[in-house]
C-alpha cells in the first residue's frame, strides 16, 4: 500500500543537518528518537485542501510545497516536508476547523475503518537531490458514544491533527486496530523515511555523511 520513491541524481557535496519543514513536535520526536539530529523550520506555505487527481496527490503536493519552500532558502541542508490526511468514504479529513468540527469528524469515523495517508518529500537543493513517497495505513475505530467523543476531545488538542485524533496518545482508547505503519498514523512513516534518508541521502545513526556522486 506504499507509494513509490522518486529520486534524481546528485553530486558529491557535504550537507549539514536534517531540517523539518514544519513545527510538528510529533514528527520531530519521531526523528530524534531514531537518532537523527533535526531542526524545525516551518515553511509558512498554505496547505491545499483539494486536488484534481486524488487524496494521494493532495498529500504529495502539500509535502513537496513545504519542503521546496524551505529547501530554496537552505540549499545546503536536507529538508523534509510531510503532510498527513485521513480518508474515509472518499472524503478527506484534514485538521478540524474547531472543536465542533473535530467532534463531527470522530463521529463519522466511529466504528469504521479509514485510511491515513502521509506523503513525504525530501530535498537537498544544492545537489538537486529529491525523493518523495506516500505511505498508507488502515485504522479501525471503536464504536464511540457522544460522551466518549466529548471527553476525548477535552483531553487532547485536536485542532492540529488530521482526523482530530492523536494516535500516539491513544493506548487503545478509540483505536481498535492498525494495519500498517503505526508511526505513519502519528505523522511520519519512520520505516520508509529512515530507509530513504540513509539510502538516498547518506544519513547514519549519528547524523549526516557525504552524498554519493551522481548526475542531475
Amino acid at each position: 500500500m506504499s507509494g513509490t520513491t522518486a529520486t534524481t541524481g546528485f553530486i558529491n557535496c557535504p550537507v549539514r543537518r536534517l531540517v523539518l519543514a514544519s513545527r510538528s513536535p510529533r514528527r520531530r520526536a519521531l526523528l530524534a528518537g531514531a537518532g537523527i539530529d533535526v531542526e524545525c523550520d516551518p515553511s509558512g506555505v498554505e496547505e491545499l485542501t483539494r486536488h484534481e487527481e486524488s487524496p494521494r496527490g493532495l498529500a504529495l503536493a502539500n509535502a513537496h510545497s513545504k519542503a521546496q519552500a524551505v529547501a530554496m532558502r537552505r540549499a545546503g541542508d536536507v529538508v523534509l516536508g510531510a503532510d498527513t490526511i485521513v480518508v474515509f468514504e472518499n472524503a478527506v479529513f484534514g485538521k478540524p476547523r474547531d472543536l465542533k468540527h473535530a467532534g463531527e469528524m470522530l463521529g463519522r469515523l466511529s466504528g469504521h475503518t479509514h485510511e491515513v495517508l502521509t506523503a513525504v518529500s525530501i530535498l537537498h537543493w544544492a545537489s538537486r537531490r529529491n525523493a518523495q513517497f506516500c505511505e498508507v495505513t488502515r485504522v479501525r475505530f471503536r464504536d464511540l458514544s457522544e460522551g466518549q467523543i466529548r471527553d476525548y476531545l477535552a483531553e487532547i488538542e485536536p485542532l492540529d491533527k488530521a482526523g482530530a485524533y492523536a494516535a500516539q496518545e491513544d493506548r487503545g482508547r478509540i483505536i481498535a486496530e492498525v494495519e500498517g505503519s503505526f508511526t505513519n498514523v502519528v505523522g511520519l512513516p519512520m520505516e520508509r523515511t529512515l530507509a530513504v534518508l540513509r539510502g538516498e541521502f547518506g544519513f547514519s545513526k549519528r547524523g549526516v555523511i557525504r552524498l554519493p556522486a551522481a548526475e542531475w
